[in-house]
């Protein structure tokens, strides 16, 4: 548009100049001299043009290449972009697989220790069982057979030449009811199956008729246990001393402990609970007891400390 303009004003000037030198009186050298000058005028605008019009095509070349450049490398970064997201996600699949696997890989392992205690428990119980058969057998062993010269004790002969009597065995005198084995296997099974009594009377037995065995401990707490699981908080508080004070080596020391802050906390005695529990995390750290004594004490709205 400026172009076609500056054509013409270029040739306005041409055409004036032309009608001047038709029309007007002056002298033919002047005349020439203008339409020369005027020509250079017109050239030199047409060469500015171009100029113009060739920086312009320049400017829009080097403006095209930026954008290219920048298209691509958007495109690029897009790409990039494109590769670390999927990048992530695999990771976070992998991480996620391989989370599941270590999940299933100690959910088995605490099935492989369960089983293991359970196994361990087992071959203990076998083993008190043989313990016992051992010790029944040297009891047996270790019994005075009776002479053969010997009356037998059913008869003895009344006073003034009457007719014998027969003997009554004495109370005192009766044994046990069963093997120790057989009774604290039965009293175990009376637990679990909530009979109460017959347990009680079981494990009573067993410490009356094998009261210096391995398992008399053992007996002694579960008589604690069966009480308090019948909220008889002050018999089993009564049966967890026992065992404290008449067993303080056996491994049911530390539950016993445990036990007797339960019950002195149910009791309403909580002073008393609290440093019976306090106790027992500071003597027995890091087992099952001493972390169960930290959550009652917290129950309790009491510290550990």
């Amino acid at each position: 548009m400026r172009f076609r303009w500056i054509v013409l004003f270029g040739g306005a000037m041409l055409a004036g100049a032309l009608g001047g030198t038709l029309f007007g009186p002056a002298p033919a050298g002047a005349v020439a001299r203008e339409i020369i000058e005027l020509q250079t005028g017109v050239t030199q605008l047409i060469q500015g043009q171009q100029n113009m019009q060739t920086e312009i095509t320049q400017n829009a070349a080097v403006q095209r290449t930026l954008i290219e450049q920048s298209l691509d490398a958007v495109n690029k970064l897009n790409t990039s972009m494109s590769a670390v997201q999927k990048t992530t996600q695999d990771f976070s699949a992998a991480s996620g697989a391989r989370l599941d696997t270590m999940g299933t890989q100690v959910q088995g392992l605490s099935d492989n220790v369960g089983d293991l205690q359970a196994r361990v428990g087992k071959l203990d119980q076998k083993l008190t069982d043989i313990q016992n058969t051992l010790q029944n057998l040297d009891s047996k062993m270790a019994s005075p057979a009776p002479s053969a010269g010997s009356a037998p004790p059913s008869t003895m002969s009344a006073p003034s030449g009457g007719a014998p009597m027969s003997m009554a065995p004495s109370a005192a005198s009766a044994g046990p009811p069963a093997s120790a084995d057989v009774l604290y296997s039965n009293a175990l099974r009376d637990i679990n199956g909530k009979h109460y009594d017959l347990a009680t009377q079981e494990f009573q037995d067993y410490l009356k008729y094998y009261g210096e065995t391995d398992l008399a401990s053992n007996a002694q707490f579960y008589l604690g246990e069966v009480a308090f699981m019948q909220n008889q908080f002050q018999g089993a508080l009564d049966a967890y001393n026992k065992v404290v004070e008449n067993y303080p080596k056996s491994f049911k020391t530390a539950s016993a402990r445990m036990r007797k802050g339960f019950c002195l906390a149910e009791l309403g005695q909580k002073a008393s609970a609290v440093r019976e529990l306090r106790a027992v995390i500071r003597l027995y750290p890091g087992t099952d007891e001493a972390k169960r004594s930290a959550a009652k004490l917290k129950e309790m709205g009491a510290t550990a400390g």
